[in-house]
């Protein structure tokens, strides 16, 4: 994941910080390692670190290369190792540092009494060990070779592919271990990081269409990613926030073969779904207090609060578009008739526009003056009618009206979008007949637009791309795709968590963001998974989730005056209204036209300063240090009640431990360190001013500035 920034533009800034530079150095070193994916070797640890030393002869390597690391490559690291991001039972198999300090059946092999190697027993499946390769039993005289190379010492060679540097276990309860650089679980500086070795095959109906074209086009597909990429960017996808520490490492420790698709399901499910998914709704739906929207407070709340509650309901599609098109009633009390309500003017020309943009992707400004008029007939009479509650405004159509049109009755005669005409009674809701049309099974327009959203919400670019400008001279790039998640759709009776779960579940969606190649148009036809910026919403709130801090939120204009709670986080804030300069310096859109296009996640050089250098992030990233402290003494004066004599100075500043070190890389990045990396931290911590839980704070400000972090990968 190469940046376009160079890091060394940022020494000066942070130099100027804290400890005469030392944050500098190390916030450079680690976005030189974070952001030189494609260009490391891809070796891993020392073959020494765990176990006797090694000396490897000319013979052991060629033995170990022929004979042992084909097997453990195709038939164990899909499970067993650091690359694949699974490291079942505990175990990795791709270091000797992983085979010998073994997994939760002890050590992989043992030199010492090779033929009681659990490795050897398990290859067997022999005295109470299952099977190794559960799929097949290894030929005879496979697992020989393995029972000589275990006589040998297990040599391992450096050259052969990196992987993990195992534990060497956790300190006794109430032990803080001192951080040494070494005693921390890592995996190697390679695109193994990011991907597994495995060749991308179809998962479901959706990879087919795709592979079809990559091949017709020559293009390769990227390697699946890992699994601590997966659950990073599966959480960011669908609910808008960053793992746990703890949740990734459930994840990754998790054996299940299923998984990524039990997580997804789980994810679907929880409130953040419906948090995040009614707040990119509002976007489209312009919900907001101020010029030029003008819906006020009361209604914003109204709005939003029913938008996620039929997202928390997952209410059919068509069933929601419907409810909106065709209501009537109090902007309070019935919410869905601020749709009408959340345009520029209350023109029907400019509802037919807020329409066709929202529910079809079209931009009805473009189309002929015949065809937007023909739409708008079905917006005329639409009454607007003040309540003796301030703002409250009653939305309706008047079919008592029965004057003629030049007279300021309703019109006789509309025209749908394809051309259609078709006659209006009198006594009936126009936008009914409209709504009737619209969601048809059959109507491209309606399946084709949300379909291709979503595909756009999770990918970045869409099947037709802008996603609100469709139309026949802007064809979709996979037609085939998209007539698949149309059909799809409709057969699902329009449940909108299906499609997300046939995408989530694709090999296509699960690709590797590193190109195979260097041909430009294979991130346009899904060749890989597209690097994007987090949103500013998102990104705020991941910074406040690994600093234990929140943000505050106010609205002074218009009365009623708002106030957020701190505890609620900024992907749930329901009017655009009410901002920050955060939000606005990283482009978080202002809802005036409800275009996709308003949101504006480029980097800017503002933005890279306000992380480096800003006290708004420093003073989050260093209450870390005050709560962490905090929380350490009290732990320290009770333990102190009970043994007299530690130190005052050990208790404000305990030292570094490698849990510690870990916490953080799992929180921020959702992965172990490297070996690089722990290398660096090991002599910052140790040459810095900085010192003990300090060191945390430098190495928390370092990795927010990795685009490992501020992109969605």
């Amino acid at each position: 994941m190469n940046a376009k920034d160079s890091p060394g533009q940022n020494m000066d800034t942070f130099s100027r910080i804290r400890h005469s530079g030392c944050v500098a150095v190390l916030c450079v070193l680690l976005m030189i390692l974070c952001e030189g994916v494609n260009q490391n070797d891809g070796r891993g640890a020392d073959a020494s670190e765990v176990g006797s030393p090694q000396t490897i002869t000319a013979e052991q390597r060629e033995f170990f290369e022929q004979k042992i690391l084909p097997v453990l490559a195709s038939k164990c690291y899909s499970c067993h190792s650091s690359s694949s991001g699974r490291r079942r039972g505990g175990l990795a198999l791709d270091s000797r540092n992983g085979i010998f300090a073994g997994g939760s059946s002890g050590p992989a092999v043992n030199t010492n009494e090779p033929a009681g190697s659990v490795l050897i027993h398990s290859l067997k499946g022999q005295d109470g060990y299952k099977l190794m390769p559960p799929q097949a039993a290894l030929a005879d005289s496979v697992i020989g070779d393995f029972e000589t190379w275990v006589r040998m010492g297990a040599p391992y060679s450096n050259t052969s592919g990196g992987g993990l540097s195992s534990s060497e276990g956790k300190p006794a309860s109430g032990e803080t271990r001192p951080f040494d650089g070494q005693s921390l679980p890592t995996v190697a500086s390679s695109p193994a990081s990011f991907e597994t070795r495995s060749t991308p095959a179809p998962l479901n109906c959706i990879d087919r269409p795709i592979l079809a074209k990559l091949k017709s086009l020559g293009i390769e597909p990227a390697a699946t990613c890992s699994d601590s990429v997966f659950v990073r960017r599966v959480y960011l996808d669908v609910i808008g926030t960053l793992p746990t520490a703890e949740e990734v490492k459930g994840f990754l420790e998790d054996d299940n073969p299923e998984k990524r698709r039990v997580l997804i399901d789980s994810l679907l499910e929880r409130d953040e779904f419906a948090d995040y998914w009614a707040g990119k709704w509002c976007d489209l739906l312009r919900v907001k207090s101020e010029f030029p929207i003008n819906l006020w407070p009361k209604a914003v709340q109204a709005y939003h609060r029913w938008v996620r509650s039929c997202i928390k309901q997952n209410k059919p599609y068509d069933r929601f578009v419907r409810e909106i098109l065709t209501a009537s009633g109090s902007n309070f009390r019935t919410p869905e008739v601020n749709f009408f309500r959340a345009v520029r003017d209350r023109e029907p020309e400019t509802i037919t526009a807020a329409v066709a943009l929202t529910f079809m992707g079209a931009r009805a400004e473009n189309w002929p003056q015949e065809r937007s008029s023909g739409m708008a007939a079905f917006f005329q009479g639409i009454n607007y009618k003040r309540t003796g509650e301030w703002k409250e405004e009653i939305v309706f159509v008047d079919l008592l009206n029965t004057s003629a049109e030049g007279a300021g009755g309703r019109p006789t005669v509309a025209a749908f979008p394809d051309g259609a005409r078709v006659e209006l009674p009198p006594n009936k809701d126009h936008r009914q007949i409209f709504a009737d049309w619209l969601i048809r099974a059959e109507n491209p327009w309606f399946t084709g637009n949300i379909v291709n959203r979503i595909w756009y919400w999770l990918f970045g670019i869409g099947i037709v791309d802008e996603p609100d400008d469709i139309r026949p001279d802007n064809p979709p790039v996979n037609p085939e795709l998209l007539t698949l998640l149309q059909r799809e759709l409709v057969d699902a009776q329009y449940d909108l968590k299906h499609i997300y779960r046939l995408i989530l579940n694709s090999a296509t969606y699960q690709r590797s963001c590193i190109p195979p190649s260097d041909r430009p148009e294979a991130e346009r036809h899904f060749a890989h998974y597209p690097l994007r910026r987090l949103d500013a919403e998102v990104l705020i709130d991941a910074i406040c989730q690994i600093t234990k801090t929140t943000e505050t939120y106010s609205s002074l204009i218009p009365e009623p005056w708002t106030f957020i709670p701190k505890e609620q986080r900024t992907i749930c804030l329901a009017d655009a209204s009410i901002t920050s300069p955060f939000l606005e310096l990283f482009g978080r859109p202002p809802r005036d036209t409800g275009l996709e296009s308003e949101r504006n996640n480029t980097p800017s050089a503002a933005q890279k300063l306000h992380l480096l250098n800003s006290t708004h992030i420093r003073d989050k990233i260093e209450s870390r240090l005050k709560t962490e402290t905090s929380i350490t003494a009290r732990q320290g004066r009770a333990s102190g009640r009970r043994s007299r004599g530690a130190s005052n100075s050990s208790v404000a500043s305990p030292s570094l431990s490698p849990e510690n070190v870990t916490d953080v890389y799992l929180a921020t990045l959702s992965r172990f360190p490297t070996r690089d990396e722990l290398t660096v931290i090991h002599r910052y911590a140790s040459e810095a001013e900085a010192k003990g839980k300090e060191v945390l704070v430098d190495l928390i400000w370092a990795l927010i500035n990795t685009p490992e972090f501020l992109y969605r990968h």
